[in-house]
């Protein structure tokens, strides 16, 4: 009997997590089809395009309103298609305001729904919750402490591993060729920036973290200064550093510490054993709510991770260049009890990461929910 899913992406990174899920459904379950809204990615791993990703996904708010008409649009096919029963499953992967619509749309027409990247409730918003038990079957999770959250909140939960332990099992990188590609010496003490990847995150945090590796640099603390930039990403007074654009891991090979915004950069850096310090800063109205919204009491997932401070965290005005010196200065070396202490710490989250194999499982997960 052919099966028919539907797996949905918005945005570049759920495209590569799709992928990764439709070859494992492809090899776990005969006679699949698979759909997909999706990219290039997805494609190649097997899926026919309903619907590309490009003109849907965007950043910041007045964009976002540009792209509603398409999302709607989107949004009334599928829910003719489900009304159809096009769809034995339908598997959302991250982009959680779109995605949840889609849900609810997949679960009134009662076709079943497996959710892969859960929405970070457990830090603000925790009531939304419940409007995600109403819309999901399952809920494949990737840090370890969402399970328990999600099943508080009434919503059968499965943590899958990350998948950035999937990329970096693929394909790691040795630091003696990372460097020899940049044209670093074996010797140098190399620090590593990661300004953000949004306009305005560089704008707020590049000047800030140019400012402290340049001070390192001529204090001798510092040989080279590898920066981990955007393809489209303006970096001003980067002369005399080496700007690495879309290679964030080639970047991390060649590092003895960095200074990283928050996010997924920090559980890369403790993938590949870099002691890190996370400097942030945002809008201070942003900051404001913010701070009257989240509920957890790091900003870094490494530390939410460990459930206790591993790496230092430098927010707002906290996030000065002479703060950034003093803090990153004894990581670059690796003898320092900083620098040690750290690096059990990472060793720490790697562990409570799990094993590679993430896409695996959530096909696993796919495969119980689809009608036999």
């Amino acid at each position: 009997m052919t099966r028919r899913i539907l797996v949905l992406a918005g945005e570049p990174s759920g495209d590569l997590h799709g992928a990764r899920i439709i070859s494992a459904l492809a090899e776990l379950v005969p006679d699949v089809e698979i759909e997909a809204v999706g990219g290039p990615r997805m494609a190649r791993a097997g899926a026919t395009l309903r619907r590309s990703i490009d003109g849907l996904s965007a950043m910041g708010f007045v964009e976002i309103l540009h792209k509603i008409p398409a999302h709607l649009d989107l949004l009334r096919r599928l829910q003719r298609d489900f009304a159809a029963r096009r769809y034995d499953l339908v598997i959302t992967v991250d982009y959680p305001g779109f995605h949840l619509r889609v849900a609810q749309a997949a679960k009134r027409a009662g076709i079943p729904v497996l959710g892969y990247i859960a929405p970070q409730l457990w830090a603000w918003r925790p009531g939304r919750a419940e409007r995600w038990s109403r819309a999901v079957d399952r809920l494949a999770v990737i840090l370890p402490f969402e399970a328990e959250f999600f099943r508080a909140h009434g919503i059968e939960a499965t943590y899958v591993g990350h998948p950035l332990v999937d990329r970096e099992a693929d394909a790691p990188l040795d630091r003696e060729t990372a460097r020899a590609e940049l044209g670093l010496t074996p010797a140098s003490r190399v620090l590593a920036l990661f300004p953000g990847s949004r306009e305005g995150e560089i704008g707020r945090l590049w000047p800030l973290y140019r400012e402290a590796a340049l001070r390192l640099r001529a204090s001798g603390r510092v040989d080279e200064i590898v920066v981990a930039g955007t393809e489209a990403g303006h970096y001003p007074g980067v002369e005399g550093m080496h700007l690495v654009r879309d290679g964030s891991s080639l970047v991390l090979a060649t590092a003895d510490a960095a200074l990283v915004k928050s996010g997924t950069t920090t559980l890369e850096a403790a993938l590949a054993d870099v002691p890190m310090v996370v400097a942030y800063r945002m809008h201070p109205l942003t900051y404001h709510l913010a701070r009257r919204m989240v509920t957890v009491p790091w900003v870094s997932l490494v530390n939410l991770i460990a459930d206790r401070e591993v790496v230092p965290e430098l927010v707002q005005d906290a996030a000065s260049v002479d703060r950034l010196v003093e803090a990153i200065g004894p990581l670059l070396d690796a003898s320092s009890q900083e620098a040690m202490a750290q690096r059990a710490g990472l060793a720490e989250t790697r562990r409570r990461l799990g094993t590679a194999g993430a896409s695996r499982r959530v096909a696993a997960l796919a495969q119980e929910l689809l009608p036999t």
